[in-house]
């Protein structure tokens, strides 16, 4: 039986642990309420700015094509890897870096693949393994479009200048406080719009669709970090709150079972001194 003062200890321990977790999860849980509530805001704009972008870009001729759709043949990659700074959240993290590590070393293993990172852990695991050009995981301090956005012209420049043939990004998509998707999305060179609807409405362009699409693409390639960006940030504090929970449950559970150990114990400690009162006793009657 073990001794009862090394499992008052561990009750006390896991007592406190539990009060930490608890904690944990309700600042989670306020912080995700905001990130969600921006995300979601978010999403319907971007959406229609893809939608509008690939409705004119439809409607252009073959030979107005963008330096950011310049599909040249790929040697060298970039990979964006998104994770948080701090763990404590499950598998979020890890599942990106899993991600990030297959596309080098299977997917583009003959490819010299560089990364880009955003979050503290992602720059901490990727930078013994592979190159990595820069790192940004003060971002989370100052979360806003225009911080993603300079992040977004440092991407358009590598690959408009030819440093790099296709950039990637991977994140995790925030469907909600117990699932996260983990998304592979081609930045650079843009997609080829399938299936776009050209609309036949005779409008009138000012200036022409080939200018009004040269300033929607940069414009629409910020939305989309700045969106991916979002989307982890909120799948970070889901995961966490997750995460968090789960721990507290398993403490509750471990806490219940060595109390229950202790209070048998303790029993156990007092059924022997009571023998043995009743054995002294006996002794000296005899």
């Amino acid at each position: 039986m073990a001794n009862l003062k090394e499992i008052r200890n561990r009750i006390s321990s896991i007592s406190s642990t539990m009060q930490i977790t608890s904690a944990m999860k309700m600042v989670s849980a306020a912080k995700l309420k905001k990130a969600q509530d921006a995300i979601t805001a978010m999403r319907p704009y971007a959406d229609k700015l893809t939608e509008l972008l690939q409705s004119l870009s439809a409607s252009l001729d073959g030979d107005s094509g963008s330096k950011y759709s310049d599909d040249r043949e790929v040697n060298k990659v970039l990979i964006v890897a998104i994770t948080s700074n701090r763990g404590l959240c499950g598998a979020f993290n890890s599942n990106i870096l899993k991600q990030c590590t297959y596309l080098a070393e299977n997917f583009y293993n003959e490819k010299q693949v560089d990364f880009v990172t955003i979050g503290k852990k992602a720059s901490d695991f990727l930078g013994k393994r592979f190159t990595v050009v820069s790192n940004h995981s003060n971002i989370y301090e100052d979360l806003t479009f225009d911080s993603v956005a300079k992040i977004s012209e440092e991407l358009m420049e590598l690959f408009t200048n030819g440093t790099y043939d296709r950039i990637e990004i991977v994140y995790n998509k925030f469907k909600n406080a117990a699932t996260q998707i983990i998304m592979t999305e081609q930045f650079l060179p843009i997609v080829p719009m399938e299936g776009a609807e050209v609309s036949n409405a005779d409008y009138i362009f000012e200036p022409s669709k080939v200018e009004i699409v040269e300033q929607l693409i940069p414009k629409s390639l910020k939305t989309q970090l700045y969106k991916g960006v979002r989307d982890s940030f909120a799948s970070e504090h889901g995961a966490r709150m997750t995460a968090m929970h789960k721990a507290t449950d398993n403490a509750t559970d471990l806490r219940d079972q060595l109390k229950l150990t202790y209070n048998k114990a303790r029993q156990a400690a007092i059924t022997n001194e009571i023998l043995e009162i009743v054995g002294g006793a006996e002794a000296l009657n005899n």
